[in-house]
């Protein structure tokens, strides 16, 4: 399976899918207009290894509902997946069952690399 999990509106997103060229035989969902199902969010913790993992601690929404300051669980990190596209670190891009999250520069050149193997 080759998907993209990304936001249109985030310039960063953008960038890195125009900057790897992915073909045709990408998948690209975009988290806003269709939102991650919890099969979908389910399947990428199972890839990530933890709901928290697929968590953007970045995000807005987490420092404005206080969720920095309360010790959140695997239940909970699904919860705020689910519940908003925000909370998704993007992008997220799955290789033949390989799962990079987010857009440090480190993430970005190991898909590079898996992209080229």
């Amino acid at each position: 399976m080759k998907k993209v999990y990304f936001l249109k509106t985030c310039n960063t997103c953008t960038r890195i899918i125009n900057d790897l060229n992915l073909d045709n035989t990408f998948t690209f969902q975009e988290i806003k207009n269709e939102p991650l199902t919890a099969k979908q969010v389910d399947e990428l913790a199972t890839l990530a290894g933890s709901y928290e993992a697929l968590f953007s601690k970045r995000a807005k929404l987490y420092k404005e509902m206080g969720l920095k300051d309360q010790n959140l669980t695997e239940k909970d990190f699904r919860h705020y997946l689910l519940e908003h596209y925000t909370f998704l670190s993007r992008p997220v891009i799955i290789i033949n069952n390989t799962i990079f999250i987010g857009s440090s520069k480190k993430n970005i050149e190991a898909v590079k690399q898996a992209l080229n193997e």
